[in-house]
Order: C-alpha cells, then sequence, then structure tokens
C-alpha cells in the first residue's frame, strides 16, 4: 500500500463532511500524513435582476461567511491536533468543485477525502453533486465517505 504524505479533506461542515472528516484523521494518522482542511463558500452575485447588492453589504457578507468558516475549521484544525495529526486549514470563495481540485494540486495531495450527501432524484439533478465533478477532475484519488 502506498503511503500518503498530504491528505485533503474539504468540509461544508455537514454531518456527510462529519463522518468523512472522522476518516481523513484515520488516514492521516496511519500514514502520518499532513491533513489540509477546507471549506468553499460561494458569494451569490453582486447584481439580483436588476437590482444591485451594494458593496458594502456584499463586502459585510462576504467577511461574515469568512470568519464563520474560520471559526468552524480551526475548532476541526484543534481536533485533528489533539489526535496526533499535523493539520491547517484554508479558507476559499469560489465554485467548490473547482477550488478543492485546485487546492488539491498546488498542494501536491496524495489523496481527496470527502463525504457525500448520497442525493437522488430531483435535489441531485438541481443542486448537482461536487462529489462527481472532483471524482472527474482531480489529479489525485478521491476517497468518498457517505454522510448517512
Amino acid at each position: 500500500m502506498s503511503r500518503f504524505k498530504r491528505i485533503l479533506h474539504p468540509s461544508d461542515f455537514s454531518r456527510a463532511s462529519g463522518r468523512a472528516f472522522a476518516k481523513a484523521v484515520e488516514l492521516a494518522k496511519d500514514n502520518r500524513a499532513d491533513l489540509l482542511l477546507i471549506h468553499v463558500f460561494t458569494l451569490p452575485m453582486q447584481m439580483v435582476g436588476e437590482a444591485y447588492i451594494p458593496t458594502a453589504a456584499y463586502e459585510g457578507l462576504e467577511a461574515s461567511m469568512r470568519a464563520a468558516a474560520t471559526k468552524h475549521l480551526d475548532k476541526l484544525i484543534a481536533r485533528a491536533k489533539r489526535a496526533g495529526v499535523p493539520a491547517r486549514g484554508l479558507v476559499l470563495e469560489g465554485i467548490p468543485d473547482d477550488r478543492i481540485t485546485r487546492a488539491a494540486r498546488s498542494n501536491r495531495t496524495d489523496l481527496i477525502v470527502m463525504g457525500t450527501h448520497g442525493r437522488t432524484g430531483l435535489a441531485k439533478l438541481f443542486l448537482g453533486s461536487v462529489v462527481a465533478r472532483i471524482l472527474a477532475s482531480a489529479a489525485c484519488p478521491v476517497m468518498t465517505v457517505r454522510g448517512t
């Protein structure tokens, strides 16, 4: 079995991500690997229909979302470190699958461990599947962990 040196875990802070986080920590510990935790948030477009969101409100929303994500990631980093795993976090803005695969490449990730919500039917059709897009575009192996 090959040894993983860098494991990336993208989190949306859901139950599905929680189960994948536990698996990522376990794998990182077993392989003596570094763990990179990331959260990607997407802001609504500044123009909604014919109306614009004022710049100050838009910037405030971005700062608020970034601060909340950082707070959640800090808790996960602390949990990983208590388990003896070197961990750090990144909060990114953009399209989740694109930002996750870019982060995996730029950080020379050996494995992505992520949760799946297991959506089907209309939910999958309308929400799409970040996992499916990452599986199709990642340069490294991707492990999915069923959330429920």
